[in-house]
């Protein structure tokens, strides 16, 4: 028996016999333990007027609906606006989110993304933090901070580096500066009254040239078997270095203070990831993300152009500071955050640094400690103020320096030196430095100390080695680096899908607020709810897991 199937666009007509049985509630198919139910219960409790005041009119699905059925799809590793679309015609859960409403299409969702909710996501976060905060979930008190480097939206061979950019334009003037030269001398004409050209001295060398043009009546040839005039070469050659000159001058302008760019995000610099699929150390365009923890809660983040991570401590801090409704006490990070500026602020500003020294794991090795050159390692008289060698020699005070560093802050370190090292039979072994130019018997053993940033480290490490610290350094080891292998691990976000600074911070801000809410459903789930710190114990147990992992 043959079937027959009518060949219709509307395939209801062949449904003849078929009827779909479903449950007149959707609510009653979604578990009530689904994550989907918290999410709508945390969101509804948000006050959301910043992304309310981004609309100009009231649309048919609401701002707060938006942002929930985002949320899940984030939670769900999912980031495609066009998989939002077709998921809230699929999925009960994303139709549990609309309550009736009709499914919105992914231009609505990428609007949403980069017009409304990047403008206002600091606050939203902000406001995510402090409701956590009113619940328990989070100290308050302890922070924990890291960062990481996540590749940008950008194509790899886009760099543009400054130095190299510089370099070029500083050829070319020299070349602009003899051309013009040339010009004068060509055509009778004065344009330069001094020693340096400027861009009006080009300005007015194009006109000049351009009425030569017009007065003589000579016409522009180009082609095959045409001969150019050499009045027609020469504007030609200027328009050429005018426009390079324009080129390196905007790009030099684009770079700012940073040493590189890329010119499909522009926003993004080149840096050295770990994910190096060449094994070349190859540089690729990206964005430095920084967390911060609480209670294994990412509670703030920023998003920042810096290679690495010593000069964005200052600025997390006062953005949060900024943001949310408390402020924490202790700050908790590893030793790529280590300089006198960071301990200075920290000082100043009331809060404890739990900071890991940048020489903590090298300085317990016996070479270290053997080492005679080291200042750790020198007996130090800190009335006389002088260090004493190996040789009983003692090295006295030269000069003071003062140093600028990039952000400004001034810097100063104690030149201590003696005068004669000929004699000395430690010589080689007290003296490194194998590059230097100068030869080792010429040279004499020179100190440089920074006397507050020692004095700083030194508390920092008494800190640090009390059993609080320990504590605190176990934590952070579990907790931020932990955040971060969630995003690329687990929900395998390894790389921005918008470009700017401003998109990128909204994107960043919707996947921590997507682990966010896993992170509470999971311990809801657990009963682990108002745990902010794990306890020793099972934190050595937690790290000897994580490496026997790695070993194996």
């Amino acid at each position: 028996m043959t079937k027959h199937i009518n060949l219709h666009k509307n395939y209801s007509l062949n449904q003849s016999g078929y009827q779909l049985k479903l449950p007149l509630n959707i609510d009653t198919i979604i578990p009530e333990d689904d994550s989907v139910r918290l999410l709508s219960q945390f969101v509804e409790t948000m006050d959301l007027t910043d992304l309310y005041s981004t609309y100009e009119r009231i649309n048919s699905i609401s701002s707060r609906t938006l942002l929930k059925i985002v949320l899940y799809s984030y939670m769900n590793g999912d980031y495609s606006s066009r998989s939002m679309e077709l998921n809230c015609k699929r999925d009960i859960n994303f139709m549990f989110l609309l309550e009736g409403a009709p499914a919105p299409d992914h231009a609505t969702f990428a609007r949403f993304r980069s017009i409304h909710f990047a403008p206002c996501s600091k606050r939203i976060l902000a406001e995510m933090s402090n409701t956590l905060f009113d619940l328990g979930e989070i100290s308050g008190e302890t922070i924990f901070i890291d960062g990481t480097k996540i590749e940008a939206s950008a194509n790899k061979y886009t760099f543009v580096w400054k130095k190299a950019v510089t370099k070029n334009q500083e050829k070319l003037l020299i070349k602009l500066a003899d051309f013009v030269a040339e010009c004068e001398q060509l055509y009778d004409i004065k344009i330069v009254y001094g020693s340096t050209i400027k861009m009006k001295h080009v300005k007015k060398l194009r006109k000049k040239l351009y009425t030569l043009k017009e007065s003589e009546n000579v016409v522009f040839v180009h082609g095959i078997g045409k001969r150019k005039t050499p009045l027609q070469k020469c504007i030609e050659t200027l328009e050429d270095y005018s426009s390079r000159l324009k080129e390196y001058n905007q790009k030099i302008h684009i770079c700012g203070e940073w040493n590189s760019y890329s010119q499909t995000d522009r926003d993004a610099t080149f840096m050295r990831m770990k994910e190096d699929a060449m094994g070349n150390g190859q540089l690729k365009p990206a964005y430095n993300l920084q967390h911060g923890l609480d209670s294994e809660y990412i509670t703030w983040l920023t998003i920042g152009p810096q290679p690495t991570d010593t000069t964005t401590l200052i600025p997390f801090l006062k953005d949060a500071e900024n943001h949310l409704k408390f402020k924490y006490k202790n700050i908790t990070a590893d030793a790529g955050y280590e300089s006198e500026e960071n301990y200075q602020f920290l000082e100043s500003n009331g809060q404890i640094s739990y900071i890991k020294p940048a020489n903590y794991e090298i300085s317990k090795t016996r070479k270290y400690r053997n080492d005679i050159g080291k200042i750790e390692n020198m007996e130090y008289d800190e009335e006389a103020d002088v260090y004493t060698c190996r040789n009983d020699k003692k090295l006295k005070v030269h000069n003071i320096r003062h140093s600028i560093s990039k952000t400004g802050y001034v810097s100063e370190k104690t030149i201590y030196k003696y005068e004669n090292c000929d004699a000395c039979p430690y010589k080689k072994e007290c003296i490194k430095g194998n590059n230097c130019k100068i030869p080792l018997d010429e040279r004499t053993k020179t100190l440089q100390v920074a006397k507050t940033f020692l004095k700083y480290r030194q508390e920092d490490l008494e800190r640090i080695l009390s059993e609080e610290g320990i504590l605190f350094r176990t934590n952070r080891s579990i907790q931020a680096e932990g955040s971060f292998g969630d995003l690329k691990q687990d929900m395998q976000f390894r790389r921005y899908l918008s470009k700017g600074t401003t998109n990128v911070l909204a994107e960043s801000t919707l996947l921590a607020m997507a682990r966010n809410i896993n992170k509470l459903h999971n311990k809801i789930q657990k009963d682990r709810t108002g745990n902010h710190l794990f306890p020793l114990k099972s934190c050595l147990l937690y790290t000897s897991d994580a490496a026997d992992e790695e070993d194996s």
